[in-house]
């Protein structure tokens, strides 16, 4: 069998599917080493430390949600955008529960200014527009948007919505109705509110 060689790529690699194995928090150098069959101080010329590591999964798992989203709207705009772009997050969240993790912490400046996040957010603000929303109001949108959807997958991760009925898909289609409700009359309400 031969080795994969040592790089950055491929340690960030391994450690996001240990995170999806065995979750985000139980990912250290030192485990990953052992998945890699080397000694934990070789990773060190090619990952600074634990919270870079970290970072680079973070990365990592925005440029493949961004992917996803990206083919879940394009060519949509509103409702179906929407429905696409909150989707995409939720697959992913199932498909890849450690990747999924590691966006649901407070990332370092290398994970928050990589390429993958600005596409992240160009994709965001894209889907916005789409509602037109102002650019002063789509901080706000996006907020919005991140903290219902993370807000639900997360609750839905631990098992928040199985002791009662209706099953948490019909939820999930009427938190998405009423996001898309509340996005296509914000530009009005935004315009019409007084301080």
């Amino acid at each position: 069998m031969t080795r994969t060689p040592l790089t950055a790529t491929a340690i960030i690699a391994e450690a996001a599917d240990l995170a999806d194995e065995a979750g985000f928090d139980g990912v250290t150098l030192s485990a990953v080493a052992r998945r890699l069959g080397v000694q934990t101080p070789s990773l060190y010329s090619h990952v600074r430390d634990r919270a870079a590591l970290l970072d680079g999964i973070t990365a990592l798992a925005l440029s493949e949600l961004a992917d996803r989203v990206a083919v879940a709207i394009a060519g949509r705009a509103d409702r179906l955008a929407l429905h696409g772009f909150a989707e995409a997050h939720r697959a992913y969240s199932l498909q890849s529960p450690g990747r999924w993790q590691s966006l649901q912490r407070r990332a370092g400046a290398a994970a928050v200014e990589s390429s993958a996040a600005r596409s992240f957010v160009a994709l965001t603000d894209a889907l916005l527009r789409g509602y037109g929303l102002p650019p002063e109001e789509r901080v706000h949108a996006t907020r919005l948007i991140g903290s219902t959807i993370n807000g639900f997958l997360a609750l839905e991760a631990i098992g928040s919505f199985d002791h009662s009925a209706p099953a948490p898909e019909v939820s999930w289609r009427k938190t998405l109705d009423a996001l898309d409700a509340l996005l296509m009359t914000w530009s009005t309400d935004a315009q019409n509110r007084t301080p």
